[in-house]
């Protein structure tokens, strides 16, 4: 329902529609938010292999030092420090130039060979150290995290953090850059983000592959950056959407947050850390079946005024007033649209393969009939529109009977 999404959190945070309001002052941040893994990294993984090559080199360059050779005029010299390391440079890295300064004699000849095969040693060691760096997923995940949090970083005009990018994340991504908003994604699952890679916004959005409820995540995707202007949790965890609540009133108390919860306790622990706007999808869903059922015309508006700008009147609905419900599922989502049909002094079965002996019982008082079984077979739904059926007519006898006590028991008129 992308239209009431854009209404509701337009609303809550202030948004305007028209242009992208585009701020060409750049913030300071602090540096110590950039620091990255990415070198400390390289540096543990390559230790050994540099170490190697170090040794392998410093142990070549004093070997040349110390073995006599031969100058042109056949008068013994040594090399120096200096020529040793020019030579081991172009030999260690194959590039090959001579015999300098002047030419070798056997024993140097026989060091520089042993030299050479050491040093082919350590660079395949190392250049082998290197890929499987390079392949290493903590390695890769890293570099992401460090060109993401520079991304955030230098992000030069205001931005929303989207905590999640399921159907409803991408609903309200799609809405905010219709609006010319710049948002900023984290979410768990890597195809969502690839999907985000491929999908076609106007401008390009910072997007993360990790777990959004970690604060130092958060405050990598820019939560305690000046521009932040509201964070949105709708992750499909509650868990997860109650530690941002909580991350986002530590670090940002003044920041809206909206956050999307089923469960009523995990709503009620979110109102007890600063003041978010808590919506439960179930509850929204079930006021708006309450309207519909109540008032076609009223809804009727309500969808035309939530559409946005330039959208057509929506066609009148016409749902039944009379008959029975049949709800196929006994979850938590089943048991809140049950509620509010119950509300309306609805008759209700419900269809469900996992649902106990108990709440198949035929209990006339509540209303609810509980049909045990698979709602993909015609012939449950028979039952179920059979016990419905039997639910109404008593229910309609019991009715006319507490009618009838009633009268029998009035005083006669005179």
């Amino acid at each position: 329902m992308p239209g009431p999404i854009r209404r509701l959190l337009r609303d809550l945070l202030k948004i305007g529609d028209g242009v992208r309001f585009i701020t060409r002052r750049r913030t300071a941040v602090d540096p110590s938010v950039q620091v990255s893994t990415s070198l400390f990294l390289i540096l543990r993984r390559m230790r050994a292999p540099l170490i190697t090559l170090i040794i392998i080199f410093t142990v070549s360059v004093f070997g040349l030092t110390l073995i006599p050779g031969r100058d042109a005029n056949g008068q013994p010299y040594r090399m120096g420090f200096f020529d040793a390391f020019y030579f081991m440079s172009y030999t260690a890295t194959t590039i090959g130039f001579g015999e300098i300064p002047h030419t070798f004699t056997y024993g140097q000849r026989m060091w520089v060979v042993v030299t050479i095969y050491l040093t082919v040693i350590g660079w395949a060691y190392a250049l082998g150290s290197l890929l499987t760096l390079i392949q290493d997923r903590a390695f890769r995940v890293s570099l992401r995290m460090q060109r993401f949090s520079r991304t955030v970083a230098h992000l030069g005009e205001p931005f929303l953090l989207i905590a999640g990018y399921g159907r409803t994340g991408e609903l309200l991504a799609r809405s905010f850059d219709g609006l010319g908003r710049q948002v900023v994604i984290v979410n768990a699952s890597e195809a969502r983000i690839e999907a985000l890679d491929m999908d076609t916004y106007q401008v390009d959005i910072p997007a993360l592959v990790s777990d959004a409820g970690n604060p130092h995540i958060l405050a990598a995707a820019g939560l305690d950056h000046p521009l932040c202007e509201g964070v949105l949790a709708m992750t499909n965890d509650d868990e997860v959407n109650l530690a941002i609540t909580m991350a986002a009133a530590l670090m940002r108390p003044e920041l809206p947050v909206v956050a999307r919860t089923v469960s009523t306790v995990i709503a009620d622990r979110m109102q007890a850390f600063g003041t978010p706007t808590v919506v439960n999808p179930f509850d929204r869903f079930g006021n708006h079946l309450r309207i519909v059922l109540r008032a076609p015309a009223s809804y009727q508006l309500l969808e035309w005024l939530e559409a946005g700008p330039g959208a057509l009147l929506p066609e009148r609905s016409q749902p039944p007033v009379d008959g029975q419900w049949v709800v196929c599922g006994y979850g938590r989502f089943g048991r809140e649209v049950i509620i509010d049909l119950r509300a309306e002094g609805l008759q209700v079965t419900v269809i469900d393969p996992n649902a106990s002996p108990v709440d198949s019982d035929d209990t006339p008082d509540d209303g609810v009939r509980v049909v045990v079984g698979d709602a993909s077979e015609p012939g449950v739904h028979t039952r179920a529109r059979d016990r419905g059926r039997r639910g109404i007519r008593r229910r309609n006898r019991q009715r006319h009977h507490k009618s009838v006590s009633a009268r029998s028991r009035s005083p006669s008129e005179p």
